[in-house]
């Protein structure tokens, strides 16, 4: 008999759901803003930064709040500002401060707690059902599932707070096997599209997508033809309104393969990247410093491994430039063991709200002009570019029967411009833009 559990939305409408789902996952960084713009970490042991104006920051006077789209939980929006020379600190009133080995064991508490009570902050009920993933707590599947209903939940909050619109949840069936839930805010005040996808799928892996893999180095034994496998992950992009606030784009996911003999391959991949359309050092230092900070905890070589590879993984090669100004980006991670691996994604999922929402905040009232936005939707044409030729998610999707299309072409913007030849004027910020996007460089 399947689970049932109420939840309430963000406008506290109870609803009663129930429902069958596959397999489970673990959890994700919490995050609250506090009052007068301050952020509270409870993944980091820092308890600084703001809403704010950053300190000696440049020109743009007051008007047109927009921004990307979608992301970032109600009790999210950490404030860990990791470029604290440039932004000022805000106390937290009132409250006895934890140690950060504190602050990580009792998140590692709320990891191990129960399953239902987990469920009632998620954006819906699990993919899988409830039931079986309270059996299944200590497998990997019931692990990840739950870290990206939490990340989903925390993302969109967060963006829902910022933005002031609301996340249409849209739950959805694969006849194959699985499902998955779909969040997406359009035409808010500061975000024009804004998604956060969760998926779990799973069946047999068709020959297309099982190439993809092989030319990747994978060596699949199939019996009689058939590989099984279990997918799931989270993935995020967020284009906002104006051109000064940056689109952000995450994913993180879990792949199993049954071979002949019963043996199971697993693997885990991700990444977290930032596409501005005009260069702020102190946000790429921010973003990068938070990223490295997140990396650094599980092995030293992750973030300089992780960065590399993502300038050139998210690298249009039509065009000779870079997606953006990068972050980090990984896939195939299977050592050294698959609980070490998981602690990591876990760590890199928790930092999605406060490497993002604090350079979201300092931009909402820049203004910006006609030609401004015109050179956004020219850099929003380079990402569907990418997005479309070149993004493995992308294609393993279309290549898999039953996927949603909806959902994968999400992270497609609400609008984009192509021009003939377009070059921007030498000495401009538009070609100091492109100077960085064909010469990616260290922010940490």
């Amino acid at each position: 008999m399947a689970s049932t559990i109420v939840f309430f939305s963000v406008k506290k409408t109870a609803q009663t759901t129930t429902r069958r789902c596959l397999k489970g996952l673990a959890h994700s960084p919490s995050v609250s803003l506090l009052p007068g713009g301050r952020w509270s970490s409870r993944g980091t042991g820092v308890r600084f930064m703001s809403q704010g104006t950053a300190a000696g920051r440049s020109r743009r006077g007051a008007l047109a709040l927009s921004a990307a789209a979608a992301v970032t939980a109600a009790t999210a929006v950490a404030g860990f500002l990791a470029n604290a020379d440039h932004f000022p600190r805000a106390e937290m009133a009132t409250s006895v401060p934890q140690t950060a080995e504190e602050k990580k064991n009792k998140k590692d508490d709320e990891d191990e707690g129960d399953i239902v009570e987990r469920c009632r902050d998620f954006m819906s009920v699990p993919v899988t059902d409830i039931k079986v993933l309270q059996e299944r707590k200590q497998e990997m599947s019931t692990k990840m599932e739950m870290l990206i209903m939490e990340t989903q939940a925390e993302f969109c909050k967060a963006l829902q707070e910022v933005d002031g619109g609301t996340f249409k949840v849209d739950r959805w069936d694969r006849k194959e096997g699985g499902g998955g839930i779909s969040c997406v805010m359009q035409d808010g005040k500061v975000f024009e599209k804004a998604g956060v996808n969760v998926s779990v799928v799973f069946g047999n892996l068709t020959e297309e997508a099982a190439k993809q893999m092989r030319s990747r180095g994978k060596v699949l034994k199939g019996k009689d033809g058939k590989l099984p496998f279990c997918a799931m992950g989270v993935s995020s992009v967020i284009h906002p309104k104006n051109p000064h606030i940056p689109t952000v784009h995450f994913n993180y996911r879990y792949f199993e393969i049954e071979e002949a003999d019963g043996t199971k391959q697993w693997w885990f991949g991700g990444g977290t990247d930032l596409t501005p359309v005009y260069i702020d050092k102190e946000d790429a230092h921010h973003f990068h410093k938070t990223l490295k900070e997140a990396c650094d905890q599980h092995h030293p070589q992750y973030y300089p491994d992780f960065k590399k590879w993502c300038d050139r993984y998210f690298f249009v090669r039509h065009r000779g430039e870079t997606r953006g100004i990068g972050g980090i980006f990984f896939d195939d991670l299977d050592s050294p063991n698959q609980e070490q691996v998981f602690k990591f994604v876990k760590s890199c999922a928790r930092t999605v709200v406060p490497c993002y929402l604090p350079i979201v905040y300092k931009h909402l009232s820049d203004s910006f002009t006609a030609e401004e936005k015109d050179w956004q939707q020219v850099r929003r044409g380079r990402y569907v570019e990418f997005n479309l030729v070149y993004d493995r998610g992308v294609k393993f999707g279309l290549a898999t029967p039953g996927s949603r299309i909806e959902s994968i072409l999400m992270s497609l913007p609400l609008t984009a411009r192509w021009e003939y030849m377009h070059e921007p004027p030498k000495g401009s910020r538009e070609a100091e833009m492109l100077e960085v996007l064909r010469n990616p460089k260290e922010w940490v």
